[in-house]
């Protein structure tokens, strides 16, 4: 690999910290922070009113995921409240320096150390979907960066940014990012692992086969037993009506996907390599090189990205991009994708990467047993390679794991659902969608909503969706071809959809509710009312998406006509949904064509909240330039 995967001339020494800190979960006494450091780092934590604290054990776990790389979970629990509502500055000491020694970037102005601001209230809060680096949109992370600079030294911020699915793509990544990923992962020694299941016996030979580039697909075995596996998951499904899934680039190796972390994340880890174009076809190079003007434009801001998410309390979870396109999208996925060793390999590693460096961090509580796993697993390397044993044990492990939900101890309470893992698998046609959550899950999260007077529900996909495409998605599923329009929505599964519906309209529920969603890669807000019930509840639907990503435009402006043609609030064909009993009430785009509902363009979702936890003000910041724009509700309901 060093003679195709070149480093820089002069070979620079590996700083410190590779990538973070990013600011984590928030709360009066805890602090949680995640960074990546070239070695183990003796930190000490300096919090403004507390005073200096050195991080022992107990207080940062560091996890090995190469020679000279090194994950430091770092959880702090105080022993007195931190004051609300007042700004709070914060450093990390490594050998006495500072962040503004060796992370200036992640300073704002003058400043000397980063701050945050723990809010006693969500009155404000920040969330989006969907980061693919080499779409052609800017970075919509920018955006927060923008607003932070604005307000860096005001306590008058967000409360917290919130990442509703796809912070990365595992599945779909460009020839120059993973020329990336390949000299990153050779430059910081990251652990190799033996395949099972693969015409390559290792990672190594991975890296150097000629399929590597665009080709993975043909790297199983030419078996008839395959087929369907390389059609499926290898291959990339062909979406014509949505999207051109391409899967032709997919991440295979642990080492693949946390150096993607690192490269997403931080724009040190890009100064510690000069990856050259692999030997491609004449078609293949032209792609390489417009990808390559696209990573060029998203790795500029990535200095700014990390800036923003060192001062602003950032959650996660995931969706299917994280992982692998259409994940769990069906009982037969399941069996397909699960019942191959080299397939299920790629999904653990992936959801291994996921819970190092998002997952975790969501709510530490819930991860120490497989934390000490994948301790075990990075101690049982024999010559820098995982044991494949060791890491077959934490993959079945996670694979059944059912604490990836969370819920957030805020006014208003916000529940973090899980709609990958927890499926309601049809069971008349193993063929047909599952539902986004089974009735063990929905029971789990009514008894999480009892009591609250209100309530933030995230749920990567819109639990209140665009009905035409809703049924363009059921046409396919019936036909037998889910996989081609990602048919993967609430009301999919009739029994996924009566109970989410009867979750809201339960007396002992919220009385105000609102679901942050992304997924579809474009904008919109729905009202959503109970009808005949003048008490309530009230839902509103919040879909921000994509970060970095978009819908295809002219296809979305005939959905969204052709939608509001077809089911206007006097259409009968409402009457052939599952959401009947509710009345939808579109919130309108303030820069939009007259009638138009979806908005489509790159950026970041604001929500400003009442005393009640009710949306007040609704905004979406263009990542483009143009100003941002306010959903507004229209004046009157017909």
């Amino acid at each position: 690999m060093s003679e195709t995967l070149p480093l820089p001339d002069d070979h620079p020494a590996l700083p410190p910290v590779l990538a973070g800190p990013l600011l984590r979960r928030l709360e009066p006494t805890r602090l949680v922070l995640w960074l990546v450091g070239s070695r183990a780092l003796a930190l000490t934590l300096r919090l403004q009113g507390v005073g200096d604290i050195r991080l022992d054990a107990g207080q940062c776990t560091v996890i090995p995921v190469g020679a000279h790389a090194y994950v430091h979970l770092i959880d702090v629990h105080l022993e007195g409240a931190l004051p609300c509502d007042e700004l709070i500055e914060y450093d990390l000491l490594v050998e006495g320096a500072g962040i503004a020694d060796w992370a200036p970037h992640l300073l704002y102005g003058a400043a000397r150390c980063p701050n945050f601001v723990l809010r006693a209230r969500v009155d404000q809060l920040l969330h989006g979907s969907c980061r693919k680096p080499h779409h052609p949109a800017t970075d919509g992370l920018l955006c927060v960066d923008q607003l932070l600079a604005q307000e860096h030294a005001s306590t008058d911020r967000p409360a917290l940014l919130m990442m509703t699915g796809d912070q990365v793509y595992a599945d779909d990544v460009a020839g120059p990012m993973l020329r990336a990923i390949h000299a990153l992962i050779e430059r910081l020694g990251l652990f190799g692992e033996h395949l099972e299941g693969a015409v390559v016996s290792d990672s190594a030979r991975l890296y150097e086969h000629p399929a590597s580039y665009y080709h993975r697909a043909d790297l199983l075995p030419a078996l008839q037993s395959n087929e369907t596996l390389r059609e499926r998951f290898f291959g990339g499904a062909r979406k014509p009506i949505f999207t051109s899934s391409s899967a032709d680039n997919h991440l295979v190796t642990f080492a693949e996907v946390m150096a993607m972390y690192l490269l997403v994340w931080s724009p040190t880890p890009w100064t510690l390599i000069a990856p050259q174009a692999p030997t491609l076809t004449p078609q293949r190079l032209q792609r390489y090189a417009l990808e390559q003007t696209r990573i060029d434009a998203f790795k500029a801001g990535l200095g700014n990205v990390a800036r923003a998410m060192a001062h602003l309390p950032t959650l996660m979870i995931f969706d299917d991009h994280d992982i692998t396109d259409d994940w769990n999208l069906s009982a037969q996925w399941e069996e397909t994708a699960y019942g191959h060793p080299f397939s299920r390999r790629i999904i653990g590693n992936a959801l291994l990467a996921y819970m190092l460096c998002q997952g975790w961090g969501n709510n530490p509580d819930a991860f120490t047993a497989v934390l000490e796993k994948a301790g075990a697993l990075s101690a049982s390397t024999h010559e820098r390679h995982l044991d494949s044993t060791v890491q077959d044990d934490l993959i079945n492990d996670l694979l059944k794991f059912q604490h990836w939900h969370y819920l957030l101890p805020t006014t208003p309470a916000i529940v973090v659902i899980d709609t990958r893992t927890r499926r309601w698998r049809s069971e008349m046609n193993l063929k047909q969608p599952s539902g986004l959550l089974d009735w063990e899950a929905l029971s789990e999260l009514q008894q999480e909503l009892l009591d609250h007077p209100s309530a933030i529900i995230v749920s990567p996909a819109p639990i209140f969706g665009v009905k035409l495409i809703e049924t363009v998605q059921r046409v396919f599923s019936w036909c037998g071809y889910p996989l081609l329009v990602d048919a993967e929505n609430w009301m999919a599964h009739r029994g996924a959809a009566q109970v989410i519906l009867n979750i809201f309209r339960h007396s002992r529920t919220p009385g105000n509710y609102v679901v942050l969603s992304g997924d579809v890669h474009y904008s919109f807000v729905y009202e959503v009312l109970i009808r005949h019930r003048k008490a309530g509840p009230r839902i509103w639907q919040i879909t921000s998406s994509g970060i970095k990503n978009e819908f295809p435009a002219t296809l979305l402006e005939w959905f969204d006509r052709l939608n509001r043609w077809l089911y206007s609030p006097r259409s009968p064909l409402n009457w052939l949904t599952k959401r009947r009993r509710m009345r939808i009430v579109p919130h309108v785009p303030e820069h939009a064509e007259a009638g138009e509902r979806l908005w489509n363009s790159a950026g970041i979702g604001q929500v400003f909240f009442n005393d009640l936890g009710q949306p007040q003000t609704i905004y979406q910041h263009n990542s483009n330039g143009a100003p941002k724009t306010r959903m507004i509700a229209p004046e009157h309901n017909d």
